[in-house]
């Protein structure tokens, strides 16, 4: 798993300015709070960003950006690494220049809401993927929340690329259709409604399985590198950047206690999505909606989408394969087993997972 969005928030970038992003106003009566289909960045690590002049840490600071604030994302540039940080990445936007490793990239698609709920073999629902950069949550069977997140939180929220079953649909008193969202896999019990219109119909065609006929497959995650390689034979046909097991802690100590295993492993359970949570007191994480999740050592460990940093080629999970949620979505659809779409969980316990090899350089 990760360190907590929350937690890893570095002093080389913060301080104080004069331009404030606050949080923004976010309800779907208003019209546009965001441009529709245009790039976004969302500060996904909580608290406040420097925004700089230049992509560099010491640079005038022109203002700051506050947690879940959205900006249009103009381009990717090369900057200054901050001290003690590995990536050299940053986005310009129009206020300056912000570390990118902070910022979720995101977009606003806001989605028709169905009017009946798809049924298959039975059951009746489909998965959703969040198209909005958040939307907020309603807790159905309240007044006491059971997860720890939701009790951490002042604003419970879904993120952009979040992927979760809904089974219900409802008007609400403002005339908006809302989704009765339920976590199947991992679940405290908390159920929830949300806006519909912050929700994407994930197909059953859109997650059809790559190449299932190939047998020779498996994923090679390099420790050094920060890399994943997927191979058919000896042939790579894909390849990212990734964040396994943190090597400091939040505040720049060296731990030992969050390594991704190294060795040959094999693909036990893969999940559309998983509400992901471990560690002690104090140190633990508890995340819902999960997507993509494919496991391969242990109870836990495991490839998966991430929305909470955009530090790719740094390592800094609790032992996951941290990936972009492209990347992830790839990864479940071309490994082994097949899970169906409706039931959207398989565990296998013939060794005949695709192999995961996690390796150095």
């Amino acid at each position: 798993m990760e360190f907590t969005r929350r937690k890893f928030i570095k002093t080389a970038v913060l301080g104080a300015g004069a331009f404030i992003i606050r949080l923004p106003k976010f309800s779907f009566q208003d019209i546009n709070p965001f441009p529709e289909n245009v790039k976004l960045g969302r500060n996904c690590v909580g608290g406040a960003i420097n925004i700089r002049s230049k992509p560099t840490v010491n640079s005038t600071e022109t203002g700051k950006l506050y947690e879940d604030g959205v900006f249009e994302w103009r381009q990717e540039v090369v900057g200054e690494t901050p001290a003690g940080l590995v990536s050299s990445r940053w986005i310009e936007m129009d206020q300056g220049y912000i570390y990118a490793p902070s910022i979720q990239p995101v977009k606003y698609l806001p989605q028709i809401p169905l009017a009946n709920l798809p049924e298959k073999d039975g059951v009746v629902g489909f998965w959703a993927e969040v198209s909005v950069p958040f939307v907020d949550l309603i807790l159905e069977n309240g007044p006491v929340a059971r997860s720890p997140w939701f009790k951490e939180v002042d604003k419970p929220r879904l993120y952009y690329s979040q992927v979760i079953w809904v089974d219900g649909i409802k008007t609400g008193d403002d005339g908006e259709s809302y989704y009765h969202l339920n976590e199947r896999y991992g679940t405290y019990g908390d159920l929830f409604w949300a806006n519909a219109k912050a929700f994407r119909l994930i197909t059953e065609e859109e997650i059809e399985p790559i190449r299932p006929e190939v047998e020779n497959k498996k994923v090679v995650v390099n420790l050094d590198y920060q890399t994943m390689s997927c191979y058919e034979g000896d042939k790579e046909v894909y390849f990212c950047r990734v964040s396994t097991g943190a090597r400091f802690d939040a505040s720049g100590n060296p731990v030992d206690e969050w390594p991704t295993p190294a060795g040959e492993h094999k693909v036990w359970r893969k999940l559309v999505s998983l509400h992901m949570s471990g560690g002690g007191t104090g140190a633990g994480w508890d995340t819902p909606a999960v997507a993509w999740t494919t496991l391969f050592v242990g109870q836990g460990v495991a490839i998966h989408s991430t929305f909470w940093h955009n530090d790719y080629g740094t390592p800094r999970s609790h032992g996951c394969v941290n990936t972009r949620p492209e990347d992830a979505k790839w990864v479940y659809r071309w490994t082994n087993p097949i899970v169906d779409y409706t039931i959207g969980d398989l565990t296998i316990e013939d060794m005949k997972g695709t192999p995961i090899i996690v390796t150095r350089a």
